[in-house]
Order: C-alpha cells, then structure tokens, then sequence
C-alpha cells in the first residue's frame, strides 16, 4: 500500500494514520523501540507493516501484480500500491461516507499534512525532505489524476530505487488494464478495512 491508502486504512487515531504515512522510513525491529520512536507512532509503524503483509497475500493484490508486463514483474507490487492509491482517491467520496472520514479529498489529506507537520515526537529523517514535497503539491490528491501516478512512479524510479530499474514509464500500465486493476481493488479494498480494523480492535483488547 501507498501513502494514502495506508492513512486511510490507519482509521481515526492520527498517531496510527502518521504511522502509517511513515511506515516505510522506518526500519529495523520495534521491539526494542528504536532511539525517537514513541510508542504511540511505533504502533502505527506496525499496523503499516501487518497491512503491507496482508495485502501482500491477498488474491485480488496478487491478480493486479499478475497484470504487469514481464519487464516490470519485478517492479509490479510498487506499480499497485500507486494504481490501488489513485482507485481510492477516484472513489474517495462513496469511500468515506461509508467509514466516517471527510467527504471531501483534500480536506482529508490538508488535515493529515497538519497532523503530520505538528507531530511532537521526531519523524525519521529520511522522511521530512518527503514530506515537505508531499504537503507542498498535495500528492496524494494529485492521486485522482492517472497523469500525476505516472509521475510519481517515474519520480521514485529516479530518486528512490536503485539504478537501473524498469519503473519509469510503468503509469502506462494502469490504463492499458484500467478496468483490471480497479475490479482488483473494489475486491481487495472491503478485506483491507476489515483486517485493519481487526488488528487494532485486537490491539486495544491488549492494552
């Protein structure tokens, strides 16, 4: 999952949506907690990393990866948390009024860039110079636009892999299976909100 999938599969707590906004920046064990790792953000990093790996098993997750080219196999769970990202801004309002957060897109990802920004504890440093690109052109709106995907895809293949890789020009791969991925995503989606919620209702049994 991507940034806001993983905000909106977090549910109401801001520690657990910044959790799981920052998951990827965090590495390493968190049991001991690492050094600037409060509790509260290290369980949202949790919950991030039990969604990545349910959603890594999951059928319909496992079916949109099979849609990408051979060339880009490799590549393919990178190209569907953005792919699945964009089907849930497009389908952002009946989304929301089914779980109780904004209607509108913007409104969601404005309060979570605050949430972020006036975060007490330290983020991971690796993280900031992110975020600030993130919260300036509000990306994970830009999301909606198939455009924007293909050029977030194109922009972790420069900065964030290793060269080479085969990710740059992969937003062509949504629209050539457009209607694949997003059946692929409506079936993942409803298991993903049910498997989050199960995991914190088990954390808060626990506490």
């Amino acid at each position: 999952m991507n940034y806001l999938a993983h905000a909106f599969l977090a549910g109401p707590l801001p520690a657990d949506r910044i959790g799981g906004v920052v998951g990827d920046f965090v590495k390493g064990r968190l049991d001991p907690l690492p050094p600037g790792l409060d509790p509260a953000l290290a369980a949202g990093v949790m919950l991030h990393r039990r969604i990545d790996s349910f959603a890594d098993t999951h059928p319909a997750f496992r079916r949109s990866r099979a849609r990408a080219s051979a060339a880009r196999r490799r590549v393919s769970g990178i190209m569907v948390d953005l792919f699945y990202d964009h089907f849930l801004a497009r389908h952002w309002q009946s989304l929301s009024a089914q779980h109780a957060v904004e209607a509108d897109l913007a409104a969601f990802t404005a309060r979570l860039y605050r949430q972020i920004a006036e975060h007490p504890a330290p983020l991971p440093a690796a993280f900031l110079p992110v975020f600030e690109r993130m919260a300036a052109h509000d990306w994970l709106t830009s999301y909606r636009d198939p455009a924007n995907v293909a050029l977030a895809l194109d922009r972790m293949a420069r900065y964030r892999l290793r060269q080479p890789n085969p990710l740059a020009g992969a937003g062509e791969e949504l629209l050539r299976d457009y209607a694949g991925f997003e059946a692929d995503f409506l079936a993942f989606l409803p298991d993903a909100l049910d498997f989050a919620e199960s995991v914190r209702g088990a954390r808060a049994m626990a506490d």
